[in-house]
């Protein structure tokens, strides 16, 4: 592959046309998101795009005519050159179906002097094509030259989704439409249609009005942890759900619903309350999380409504897949209900070493569900919560509480769909705000089917989704701004190989990319266009070196002494070696590309950049630069996923620093970061010892600190001991995790985390 320089590229373009007495063009540019698998450009002379292209199809095919005229559309909005189709001729942009059942989605292109060969594997390859030219189309007014070469693409999985969740939030049919554009955009096929929870029904169902009548309205939501006492609700007509799909057809992208079943049900229970182990009465709730108040299976009226409920589902959704839910169902009401009791025993089931008898009762729901879909010629996806029990093999598997779930899951003959909640839920917010590229990174090294698994295993690991909750998600340029521009890197993952993968040049073209949203209107994060640090703390040299980049190689100016930088101060070109406390600035400085100022105080003292070691290694999720992050100088910020914190859930933290000779200190700090909701607790517990030789160590000071109650906040917290002044080489921190959650926790009695950063040993 050839990859020439942007600007040597589009001056050569300039010069070939000037010199053949042309008007200036744009060139094209086929590194695109998500990257082709092969990209060859032979240096030949290039087709030269211009009004008087005609976009050429075979007769009497109607979805090659449709894809002629998506991409001549396409090219109109970005140059304003309005391309004509036609079904005769052999110039221009030619595109052909050329069937392949091994590489359906996969499509071709030839490019020379004299046209542009697009052949699709299939309709929906030659859709794919026709996205890799529309997005190699600079945007801007006239002529456009394409470099003569080859593409070869195709997928790498066949399920590329993406989720939205209108049960929380509603939104129109229109943004629904433009959030079907987008995955088009990314190349992704499936739009996954959350339709149904507890805070709301939002699909109409002729046979049960009720469902859209009381359960697609609620008094109120809980908005910024306070309910905001405005009603609140909504729903999609059945002839609104099938102009979507419709539309999401014509861009080949499957609109697959889900039912949630059979917990996350309050809005059916409300509607229903005879499907309820209680009876009620019940209501739409405004609160999120999980609700005690599920369908009650001993009730085979609840068996009649679901199935009547998916035959109206069904005849709305094509989709080959039919999402059921299955997570999160508590089991409280069936243990107490006569119903779900009675056939506990009429089948006989009883308590087993990993599930209790209850968890049959979801199994034996879920089997009927499915067999009752099979007969309509459909599969089920359920969560991964569906397994517990045991589940007929054909089930499809959706892995949200992590990938091992999912390999699991495929271990046991199911296919699986990669979802894991720590990187692809793009509703988490943290995540998000890594800062920089740091949460792209996040979602482009995530690896749905690595090569150490069995190749069975593998292959049964069907393709990956992010998904789009939206209990703080109320509007649509919200949404947007949450998916994107993390939507790109998850298009890579699910599209290009793996060994074609490079985070560096992705974002090149990311950087491309942006441009079309700007160019479509999209509300997108621009994180990634702020300056990225990363920071290697040396041990041996005793200094940090950090490393500064931005989206589009745009130049960054900093200062060292706290100023603000501007294009006199020094611009970055390589490393900057730290070895002192440091007020770091930085700035890219573009015109009107110029990033927020970047400001970090880099703070050392007596065990900064010196060597360390753990007595026992940080949870394998959360261990980052090792122990050199406790000692680099930076301090965290209340975001324990940036990298600064180290994550302990087995052991305390333990560790030994090597202050390399005899210095005087008297004090030691250790910085917590307290996110109880996530298990996240502080520290119980601080105690300090000294050594001169690293083998015999004396505590010189110790400090018992309260567990942490409801009440107290989330936060940073810093935990301080002074002893008398000494001298010595070796001091050996140890903080003490909270033991197990407490009683007072919704999950109590289980193992809690510790995160720290900054380890300051001193001598104030």
């Amino acid at each position: 592959m050839i990859h020439y320089p942007k600007w040597a590229l589009m001056a050569l373009m300039a010069l070939l046309l000037m010199a053949c007495g042309g008007e200036e063009a744009n060139y094209a540019d086929y590194e695109v998101v998500p990257c082709p698998q092969r990209v060859q450009e032979t240096g030949g002379a290039p087709f030269r795009l211009s009004g008087a292209t005609r976009v050429v199809y075979p007769e009497g095919d109607t979805l090659s005519e449709r894809n002629a005229a998506f991409l001549s559309a396409s090219i109109r909005e970005l140059t304003g050159l309005s391309l004509s189709t036609s079904t005769e001729g052999d110039r221009g942009i030619v595109l052909e179906v050329e069937a392949d059942e091994s590489r359906p989605e996969g499509y071709r292109i030839t490019v020379d002097a004299r046209r542009i060969h697009v052949v699709g594997y299939s309709p929906a390859g030659l859709f794919y094509g026709c996205q890799t030219l529309r997005k190699a189309i600079p945007i801007g007014r006239g002529p456009v030259l394409f470099p003569a070469g080859t593409i070869e693409d195709a997928p790498r999985f066949a399920y590329r989704g993406m989720h939205l969740d209108v049960g929380r939030h509603l939104f129109p049919v229109d943004f629904i439409k433009e959030y079907i554009d987008i995955l088009a955009l990314h190349n992704l096929n499936v739009f996954h249609w959350h339709l149904t929870d507890d805070q709301g029904w939002r699909v109409e169902i002729k046979r049960y009005p009720k469902l859209t009548e009381v359960g697609a309205f609620r008094k109120e939501s809980l908005t910024d942890g306070k309910l905001d006492g405005t009603p609140y609700g909504g729903f999609y007509t059945q002839e609104e759900i099938r102009e979507v799909v419709a539309y999401a057809s014509e861009r080949f992208v499957e609109v697959i619903p889900e039912i949630d079943l059979p917990g996350h049900t309050s809005a059916v229970l409300a509607s229903y309350p005879e499907l309820g182990c209680t009876g009620g009465p019940y209501e739409v709730p405004a609160e999120y999380g999980v609700h005690k108040d599920v369908l009650c299976i001993g009730n085979p009226e609840t068996i009649e409504f679901v199935k009547n409920v998916l035959a109206e589902i069904i005849d709305l959704f094509p989709s080959h897949f039919i999402h059921v839910g299955g997570d999160e169902c508590p089991r409280d009401r069936w243990e107490e209900c006569p119903k779900c009791q009675a056939l506990v025993r009429r089948q006989g089931w009883k308590d087993g070493v990993e599930y209790p008898k209850e968890a049959q009762l979801q199994s034996y729901f879920m089997r009927e569900v499915e067999a009752f879909v099979a007969s309509r010629g459909r599969k089920v996806i359920g969560w991964d919560e569906i397994l517990e029990g045991g589940v007929d093999p054909e089930v499809t598997v959706m892995a949200w509480r992590g990938a091992e779930k999912g390999v699991d899951a495929a271990g046991k003959g199911h296919e699986v769909i990669m979802t894991p909640a720590g990187t692809l839920y793009f509703s988490a917010g943290n995540l998000l705000n890594l800062g920089g590229d740091r949460g792209l990174r996040h979602v482009y090294g995530f690896e749905p089917a690595p090569d150490t698994l069995e190749a069975d295993v593998r292959a049964r690991i069907i393709g990956s989704q992010a998904c789009l909750w939206t209990e703080r998600v109320l509007d649509s340029e919200r949404a947007e701004y949450m998916i994107l521009p993390r939507l790109a890197a998850l298009s890579e993952v699910v599209w290009s190989a793996p060994e074609r993968k490079d985070f560096a040049h992705f974002m090149d073209r990311l950087y491309r990319l942006c441009a079309y949203y700007d160019h479509y209107g999209y509300t997108y994060s621009k994180h990634a266009h702020q300056i990225t640090e990363r920071v290697e703390a040396d041990t041996v040299a005793g200094c940090s070196r950090v490393q500064l980049s931005t989206i589009g190689h745009r130049p960054i100016y900093y200062t060292t002494d706290g100023t603000r930088p501007d294009t006199t101060s020094s611009r970055y070109t390589g490393l900057i070696e730290i070895r002192q406390s440091t007020p770091l600035r930085a700035q890219v400085i573009a015109g009107s590309d110029t990033s927020q100022l970047y400001s970090e105080d880099i703070r050392v003292n007596e065990a900064t950049f010196k060597p360390a070691r753990l007595a026992y290694p940080p949870h394998e999720n959360y261990t980052f630069q090792g122990v050199t992050t406790l000692f680099d100088g930076l301090r965290g910020d209340r975001n324990y996923n940036t990298g600064r914190w180290l994550g302990f859930f087995d052991r305390d933290l333990d560790v030994t620093i090597d202050l390399r000779e005899p210095t005087r200190v008297s004090s030691v700090t250790v910085s917590t970061n307290v996110s109880k909701g996530a298990a996240v607790m502080g520290a119980t517990g601080l105690e300090v010892y000294c050594s001169d030789d690293g083998a015999e160590f004396r505590r010189v000071a110790q400090k018992a600190i309260p567990i942490l109650g409801p009440d107290d906040a989330d936060g940073l917290y810093e935990h301080s001991v002074r002893f008398p002044e000494r001298m010595t080489r070796f001091v050996r921190v140890v903080a003490r995790k909270t033991p197990e959650l407490p009683a007072w926790h919704q999950w109590p009695h289980t193992p809690a985390f510790l995160f720290v950063d900054e380890v300051i040993v001193d001598n104030p």
